[in-house]
C-alpha cells in the first residue's frame, strides 16, 4: 500500500526522500544548522525544490558547510562562487552567507553551540503541531517572530520570520507534517527521543 505523505512533497524522488529522511526530525548539530541557515537563505522567493536539486552544489561550494572556512571567504573568493552555476547565483544571497557565518561563530562563542541559543525560542522541546492539512500550515507563528527579529538584531541577513519558521519545521523544532502523513508520528516519537533532556 503507498504510504501518504504531506503533498508538498510528491514533484520528484530527491523531495521526498528529503520528506522521508530529514524534514522534521530534530537538529542538534551546529554544522547542519549552519547548512540550512545557508539553503533557506538561497532559497527567500524561489522555490524549496530548486534548492534541493542544487544541494550538492552548495555543499562544494560552501565547504561542507563549515562556518568557520565560510566566514574566511575572501572577496575574490566571493567573485568565483558567483561564476559557479552550481548555486543559484545571487550577489546578496552569497554575502549573506559569508555574513552569517560571522555571526554564527558569535553565537557559538556566546552560548556554546547555536543549537543552544535556536532550540531556547521552543524551551528546549519541539512543538508538536496538528494539522490536519497543508493550508493549516502558517508561513510564520510568534517563535519564529522573535526568533528572526533577534537574529536581525544580532546582523544575519537573510533571516526573515518565513525563512525561519522553513529552518524550524526542517530542523525538527516544529514538527509539522500533517497528521495524515506517515511521518507525523515517526518524527512525533523521535522528537520525545532526541530532544535533550
Amino acid at each position: 500500500m503507498e504510504k501518504i505523505r504531506c503533498s508538498w512533497c510528491l514533484k520528484f524522488d530527491q523531495y521526498i526522500k528529503y520528506h522521508d529522511e530529514e524534514w522534521g526530525v530534530p537538529v542538534h548539530d551546529d554544522q547542519t544548522h549552519f547548512e540550512f541557515l545557508i539553503l533557506e537563505g538561497a532559497q527567500a522567493g524561489l522555490s524549496w525544490s530548486t534548492i534541493l536539486k542544487k544541494r550538492e552544489g552548495y555543499k562544494k561550494v560552501f565547504e561542507n558547510f563549515d562556518p568557520n572556512k565560510v566566514s574566511k571567504f575572501t572577496d575574490k573568493k566571493i567573485e568565483s562562487i558567483l561564476l559557479n552555476p552550481a548555486i543559484v547565483r545571487n550577489r546578496l544571497k552569497v554575502n549573506a552567507a559569508v555574513n552569517n557565518a560571522k555571526r554564527f561563530l558569535e553565537i557559538q562563542k556566546e552560548f556554546g553551540s547555536f543549537d543552544i541559543y535556536i532550540w531556547s525560542f521552543v524551551n528546549h522541546k519541539p512543538i508538536i503541531n496538528h494539522r490536519k492539512s497543508l493550508k493549516e500550515i502558517p508561513a510564520t507563528t510568534k517563535e519564529s517572530d522573535a526568533l528572526s527579529k533577534d537574529l536581525i538584531k544580532r546582523g544575519f541577513k537573510f533571516v526573515g520570520s518565513t525563512v525561519m519558521y522553513a529552518h524550524m519545521q526542517a530542523c525538527g523544532l516544529v514538527n509539522d507534517h500533517v497528521e495524515d502523513c506517515y511521518r507525523y508520528k515517526e518524527v512525533s516519537s523521535l522528537s520525545q527521543t532526541l530532544t535533550k533532556k
